[in-house]
Parts: structure tokens; sequence; C-alpha cells
């Protein structure tokens, strides 16, 4: 079984520590590790360093191949520019598709947290079985939901297909993005849904044939790279052919139009997090919602419910009668904001863009 961990995106919602050339997956967050060597050494016990594979932008290879000195270059699936998901796992899967069409796969993303990692390494060994001993299907490795949230995607699930390793298998029953508050708290209680992490198992040669049957585009262009692939010819071709293909995402482009019976659901409690935003790292690693999370050199008095990192070797920051702040103090960068207005973040330095300040982006 082969693993793909897509490391890619920006993630301005953890600006200032998050930049274009510094996205969150190679910055330290959690334990002086980035997540990316997390989730690393999350697969290492049960993969060898040689059955992982990296997926991200040409820019950041270099501090991919410093954070993982023991992988190998050829591991490393670069991107001449960002055409988000779609593209990006198209382009692993017209790689894998020519040199390992049959074998087991699971794509997986380096900015995530999971706090059950042994129970999420028996999911993936039982999800890598059943690709094996059937390599057209689809299974999607759900976390079951902690509140109704109206920001992630949720996944229909209905009747329990199959079990391995005590693992249960659902039958795929459709997808929800960003549901409203009402529909979010009708999930949360029925049961039936999960939050869709875009986990995915299953084979190259299955998902090259629903690239083909549902973006016929998209496949003709990632047609011509993989012809090219393991030529001399591979990276003018990739670099000229790329770039002219639209932006779209895997669900949009695959998932949601993909027959369901081929599709297969878990859903359980990884103790998964999405740390896309300062207020869901709080919330992954607090214990209590009063405690205060910190890094680096802090001194709090009278202080509950703070996220506040210092990233300043020689600088102390003080904190006095705060309650719900997010304080983030870089180099060139100090952000102080209330959690809840964490998603103006983004908007704020979007606005940079084309301005004096577009060097903090």
């Amino acid at each position: 079984m082969k693993a793909i961990i897509f490391a890619g995106g920006v993630g301005t919602r953890l600006w200032p520590l998050s930049r274009k050339k510094k996205p969150k997956q190679l910055m330290n967050l959690v334990g002086g590790k980035t997540m990316l060597q997390l989730c690393v050494d999350r697969l290492v016990p049960g993969f060898d360093l040689e059955d992982i594979y990296i997926a991200t932008n040409k820019e950041y290879v270099p501090a991919v191949k410093q954070q993982l000195p023991g992988l190998n270059t050829k591991n490393i699936i670069s991107e001449p520019v960002s055409r988000d998901v779609g593209p990006a796992v198209g382009l692993a899967t017209a790689i894998f598709s020519k040199i390992l069409p049959k074998e087991p796969i699971i794509i997986l993303w380096g900015d995530h947290l999971i706090g059950k990692e042994g129970l999420f390494r028996r999911i993936i060994k039982s999800a890598g079985e059943l690709i094996e001993n059937n390599p057209y299907q689809l299974i999607l490795v759900g976390q079951k939901p902690r509140f109704a949230s109206v920001n992630l995607g949720w996944i229909e699930f209905g009747k329990k297909m199959i079990e391995n390793r005590k693992i249960p298998f659902f039958q795929l029953k459709g997808f929800k993005y960003q549901p409203n508050k009402k529909t979010a708290e009708k999930y949360y209680h029925d049961n039936i849904h999960a939050w869709n992490l875009g986990y995915w198992v299953t084979s190259a040669k299955f998902l090259w044939h629903l690239y083909k049957k549902y973006a016929p585009q998209l496949f003709i262009k990632l047609k011509t790279i993989q012809r090219a692939y393991k030529t001399k010819k591979y990276q003018s071709v990739l670099n000229k052919v790329y770039p002219t293909i639209d932006k779209t995402s895997f669900d949009n482009a695959i998932v949601e139009k993909m027959d369901f019976k081929y599709g297969l659901v878990v859903s359980v409690d990884l103790g998964w997090s999405d740390v896309g935003a300062w207020e869901a790292l709080k919330e992954a690693l607090q214990k209590d919602k009063e405690d205060n999370i910190t890094s680096g050199k802090i001194f709090l008095k009278d202080c509950f419910d703070n996220l506040i990192y210092n990233y300043e070797l020689e600088k102390l920051v003080v904190g006095v009668d705060l309650n719900d702040f997010v304080v983030i103090n870089t180099k060139d960068v100090l952000l102080v904001t209330k959690k809840t207005s964490v998603p103006k973040v983004k908007k704020i330095v979007e606005a940079f863009k084309g301005t004096e300040l577009e060097s903090f982006t």
C-alpha cells in the first residue's frame, strides 16, 4: 500500500505564521514538529518511508526535503503551479496508474491532527485489504461529528456493507458541503452523517477510470502528462500542460458524480482536527475550553480561553485579563484578535495584495 500526502495549501487563516512561501503544513505548530512531519510519523509504524509520497508545489520542495531527509526525492510529486485538489489528485493518479495501477493507495492531507493514531492505522490497514480484494472501490474515512459544523463537508452513509478487523464499512449515500446551521444540527444528531476529511482509500486504476468518465477534459491533459512520465520530456510537458488545467475540487470533479454503489464509508472518532485556523488549533489542543494554549515565552495573569504563540526567542509576551483571544507574535507581525474574529483575518491578508503590505502575505 502507498500513501500520498498532499502538502500544497497555504492556509491564510493561520496568518501571520503561514505565508505564501511558508505554508502551514511546513510550520512548527505542535510539539516542536511541523504538521507534515507529524503526518509522516503517524504513518511510519505501518509504512516504510519508501511507500510514502508527498505531493506539493514546486516552491515547497526544498522545505519538504529538509524536513523529511530520509525521503527519496523520487517520492516527491511536484506541481509547477497550484490548480486545486482535483488536478493535484489527478496528477498523482496519472503517475500511479502508470506504475502501480492496482496497488491500494490512501490520499491524506499534511495539515491535520489525529488523536487516535492506533485506530487510524488500523482503519488504513483494513481499508487497504478491501481494496486489494476489490480495486474498483473508493473508501472514504470520515470523522464521527463532535458538533454541528457549518464549515466542513458532510458524508451521508447507509447500511453496513462489510466489517473487517472490527471496522464497519457503510454504504455511501451522498455529500453536503458546508450546510446551514439547521441542516448541520440535523446531521449531527441523525447518526447517518460523518465529517468529510478528504481521506480516500482506493486504487489508482479505479481513480483513473473515474477521471476518464467524469472529468474528460481534465483527463485528456493528465493523459498527455502521463505519457511523458519517466521520459526526458516529463518536466517540460508538465510545465507546459499543467498550468493550462482549470481549477476544480476533487469532490466536484469526481466524488459527487461517481456511482455511489462503488463507495464505502468509515465513520469513527479519530480525534481528528483540521488545523485550518487558529481557533481550530485551540479546539484541537485544549482539554477544557477555559484552557490557555501557549507556545514560546509567555506569562499570563487572570487569562482564560486564549491561544497565544510567541515565535521570538528573546521576547516575553505578557497577557493580563485576556479572555477568548488569539495572539500570534512573529518576527515581523503581531496579530491580536478575538477568536470569533479569526475568519476576518483571511480577508485582511487578501486585501494586502497589490499594496505596500503585500510582502507580509
